[in-house]
């Protein structure tokens, strides 16, 4: 069997990394060879010492640089190579997400008999969809399509020889890393792929308009981001989300309040465009599986989430042609215990 390897990366998650820890040790238990490091970001609740008293060797990174998912990851697989240079396969996690039984196998299997494949992933569920509707729009948007895909997410099983090929993730992004390496891959011959399984469960704790507003926000940063680096290449990377954003999320409103006076108030029936969108919406979510409820919600927030995403755009902009470092965009809260 292929060794193993598994990097986990944190930040100040309390409970919910001593569940990841304790679902990723009781899923190797039975595997002779594998390696797990985690990797922490300046946490101040005693992660690093969670992870040590199970077992897990645990690093922490230097504050002398931003600390990002991407930097967390590099960290995390460069030192596996290092100390276990025979590791084949490496899972990648987040803290705040559980291992499910028997993904392990059946992502290995996978990438055993597909040598042109880097990366698999599988189903992320939200463990609390019911709690808020934010977690339940999590959870939406985890539900991506079945088989070869444009891109992964944090938690992946991923090729080391491919990894190596382009040398990781992209440290300097505070977001979007995995979708910037998977158009690496992709450059190089390799495929993504998405098993109709079960892999991870998150927990996105968002019990707040804020969380989501805030999450919202460094989405669109991702995509200002995506369309800066890719977006005049024949892929177009991001171009429309970034174009969409635009003109829902500014330009439109725009038009129709600021010239309303001028026009007697005509303007304002472009404002109808966004019941028309909604519409849309909801009957693309009605394909992907959705009740009808769970199509009204995701329609209705990702119309709102427009104006949140183009703020998250402006940020992009203004911090790259002021020259200054970007930083983290958090939303969850630190969970200690």
């Amino acid at each position: 069997m292929s060794k193993l390897g598994i990097v986990l990366i944190g930040r100040n998650e309390g409970k919910r990394l001593t569940e990841c820890l304790k679902s990723v040790l009781d899923e190797t238990k039975n595997y002779e060879q594998t390696a797990i490091v985690y990797i922490d970001s300046g946490s101040t609740d005693g992660s690093v010492q969670t992870a040590k008293s199970l077992g897990v060797s645990a690093i922490s990174l230097d504050s002398d640089r931003p600390f990002t998912a991407a930097r967390g990851r590099n960290t995390g697989w460069k030192w596996l190579l290092k100390e276990h240079p025979d590791v084949t396969y490496i899972q990648f996690m987040d803290g705040d997400c559980t291992l499910m039984a028997g993904w392990l196998e059946k992502a290995t299997e996978m990438l055993e008999n597909n040598p042109t494949i880097a990366v698999v992933s599988g189903r992320r569920r939200e463990k609390f969809p019911d709690a808020t509707p934010y977690n339940r729009l999590a959870d939406l948007e985890w539900n991506t399509p079945i088989g070869e895909a444009l891109a992964c997410g944090g938690d992946s099983l991923i090729r080391v020889k491919a990894l190596q090929q382009v040398e990781g993730f992209n440290d300097s992004l505070i977001c979007g890393e995995e979708p910037e390496m998977c158009i690496r891959l992709r450059g190089q011959g390799w495929k993504i792929w998405r098993l109709d399984e079960e892999m991870t469960a998150h927990d996105a704790d968002m019990t707040r308009f804020s969380q989501w507003w805030s999450r919202m926000i460094r989405s669109g940063w991702a995509i200002a981001q995506g369309m800066a680096m890719y977006g005049l290449t024949p892929e177009k990377y991001m171009m429309r989300q970034g174009i969409s954003n635009w003109l829902w999320g500014l330009i439109l409103p725009l038009i129709a309040l600021g010239l309303a006076w001028w026009t007697r108030g005509l303007t304002l029936f472009l404002l109808i465009g966004y019941p028309v969108l909604g519409w849309r919406i909801y009957g693309y979510r009605s394909t992907c599986g959705d009740t009808p409820a769970q199509s009204r919600l995701y329609a209705f927030f990702c119309i709102l989430g427009k104006f949140a995403q183009i703020m998250g755009q402006v940020k992009y902009w203004l911090t790259k042609w002021q020259g200054q470092t970007a930083t983290l965009i958090e939303y969850k809260k630190s969970q200690t215990g």
